[in-house]
């Protein structure tokens, strides 16, 4: 579904990344691990198309080098940031319905109610702020929205940022989960152990380059990453 090839990024003079080669297929979850700085958030940002970038993205089967931001989106190219970014003012439900925004109202309360039986709680708190949800829910929230648009690849960035442990198992409960209904997720983590331990691949980003991939299961014994990522 997705082939990067000799992908190149600069903030200016700063080169962020430095020919980047992976591919996801479909229906693969494919994780990318490295630590802060590596330059995860701006690979995934040239997928989107908010990063300027040379190089080639392929995405099912064509250059998508020339399609906007928003094309991509209505190719089914969907980010939940880093970060989480809800709209804090606005209620729980109208969160939900931006992520469907280029989609009919039919569309959009259909996919509210796949929505609603994943993340159940954000179905109890609808009408609540955005705002005053706890991180976790926040982090479900950012995940529903990207839900919402119906995504073909499904780009995660740091889902379990600033997370406590037993909320950090829940999302990756849920990821699990999209994986298991067949959603082509490429996930960028930190937390090595958990984003390896459920992916089909995975890759090591270091400085820009990709230094390491093979499965999920060899990475996460692969004695570079165990000491550089895993504490062991």
């Amino acid at each position: 579904m997705l082939e990067v090839a000799a992908l190149t990024s600069h903030y200016g003079r700063i080169q962020a990344l430095a020919g980047i080669d992976l591919k996801v297929a479909d229906g693969e979850l494919v994780a990318l691990v490295g630590a802060n700085g590596a330059g995860k958030t701006t690979l995934l940002r040239a997928i989107s198309g908010v990063q300027p970038y040379s190089g080639k993205i392929i995405y099912n089967g064509k250059d998508i080098g020339a399609v906007s931001s928003e094309r991509r989106v209505g190719l089914g190219i969907v980010q939940v940031p880093e970060g989480r970014q809800v709209f804090g003012p606005l209620s729980v439900e109208d969160n939900l319905r931006l992520g469907a925004y280029t989609r009919t109202r039919a569309e959009s309360d259909a996919e509210l109610e796949r929505v609603y039986a994943m993340f159940p709680a954000l179905k109890e708190r609808r009408r609540q702020a955005a705002g005053v949800l706890s991180g976790g829910q926040q982090q479900m929230l950012a995940m529903g929205r990207g839900l919402m648009a119906k995504p073909r690849l499904l780009l995660l960035d740091e889902p379990s940022m600033g997370l406590a442990p037993r909320l950090v198992e829940e999302i990756f409960a849920k990821v699990r989960a999209l994986k298991e209904a067949r959603t082509t997720i490429f996930l960028v983590d930190q937390n090595a152990r958990a984003a390896l331990a459920v992916a089909d691949r995975g890759y090591v980003l270091e400085t820009g380059r990709i230094v390491l991939a093979g499965t999920g299961s060899e990475l996460l014994t692969n004695e570079q990453v165990q000491s550089a990522y895993l504490g062991l």
